[in-house]
């Protein structure tokens, strides 16, 4: 990236992080994947765990620091790889927790759709800083 912007917004799921670095006319786009990306686990009767995939610690640090520069970031995706994600970060990155201005579940919208949700979002986010 050329010049950091402010804002940053990332779209997360365990197959890939889309992650946008924004300010009011600019975009820079980022897509990142896991090293090996999990499939659906279905929990079967009688079986022994729960069915889920731990999570990716590599990929998931891979996106923290892709936003580390950013002052305010939007978590979203639409399913738990966003709170696992923010817990990552609260557990291994705790003064970039700081900068987490929200965790939104949102389907998979196309990249302008979520920039322009991000924009809104921050606006009224930077809005209700003291």
């Amino acid at each position: 990236m050329s010049k950091p912007h402010y804002h940053a917004v990332i779209w997360i799921d365990h197959r890939e992080a889309r992650v946008f670095h924004f300010n009011s006319t600019d975009v820079e786009r980022l897509v990142l994947h896991p090293d090996h990306p999990t499939k659906h686990i279905h929990h079967k009767a009688n079986s022994v765990g729960s069915g889920h995939a731990s999570p990716d610690h590599d990929y998931l640090q891979a996106v923290a620091e892709s936003v580390a520069d950013a002052g305010a970031v939007l978590v979203t995706g639409p399913a738990n790889a966003k709170t696992e994600f923010v817990d990552h970060i609260r557990l291994h990155e705790p003064a970039l927790a700081k900068i987490i201005a929200g965790i939104e579940t949102v389907d998979h919208p196309s990249d302008p759709q979520l920039v322009a949700y991000a924009r809104v979002y921050l606006k009224a986010a930077d809005r209700m800083q003291p």
